[in-house]
């Protein structure tokens, strides 16, 4: 059970989440955040040492979320290709993405490659780990002869996250979730190539 304060600070967090993903870590601002979850300077900074340690925790809240969201889409499938397809079909709906914004992985990764090195590198190592999950199933679907040995499971992994986090980007920038459905069901069908 949490304390109050542990219930303030998530309720900060998850009400800061989606400014930060909109805004992004330069242009949410403290204000956008106190206007939004109803609180004063003062409530905010007992919880957060400043705006870049709230930027910092946001950040991993973000990704602690979308982390524990992706693992239960993927869980309920019961076959490799089912984890895949479960995994395609979280990216969807590109302009209603689960927390408001689009891919919060994607964004942070667009701006901290240059100017945030201690958050490109936590990135990079959450894309690493989702990469070597991804790259896990596929191994299973070859070693449980689901798939044939002919697919190569790091070459698909990485083509298929590839294009679904660009087309998330492609979709919301031209206002349209149409092309992203047209992507999914080749990147299945491409795996169903694969199936034995």
């Amino acid at each position: 059970m949490l304390t109050k304060a542990e219930r303030t600070k998530q309720f900060i967090l998850e009400t800061a989440a989606p400014i930060f993903n909109q805004k992004g870590l330069s242009g949410a601002n403290i204000d956008d955040v106190l206007a939004a979850a109803k609180l004063t300077k003062g409530c905010l900074y007992g919880h957060f040492e400043n705006r870049e340690d709230l930027a910092l925790q946001v950040v991993d809240f973000m990704l602690n979320t979308n982390g524990e969201k992706m693992l239960l889409t993927i869980s309920k499938g019961k076959t490799a290709k089912a984890k895949v397809f479960a995994f395609l079909d979280f990216y969807k709906d590109p302009l209603n993405t689960y927390l408001k914004g689009g891919c919060p992985i994607f964004n942070i990764a667009v701006e901290s490659d240059d100017n945030f090195p201690a958050i490109k590198e936590k990135i990079a190592g959450v894309i690493r780990q989702g990469q070597e999950l991804f790259v896990n199933i596929l191994n299973q679907g070859i070693q449980s002869g689901e798939f044939s040995d002919q697919l190569d499971p790091a070459v698909y992994a990485f083509k298929a996250v590839a294009a679904v986090e660009g087309a998330v980007v492609m979709c919301r920038a031209m206002n349209t979730a149409k092309p992203m459905a047209a992507l999914l069901k080749s990147l299945k069908a491409e795996l169903e190539s694969y199936s034995i």
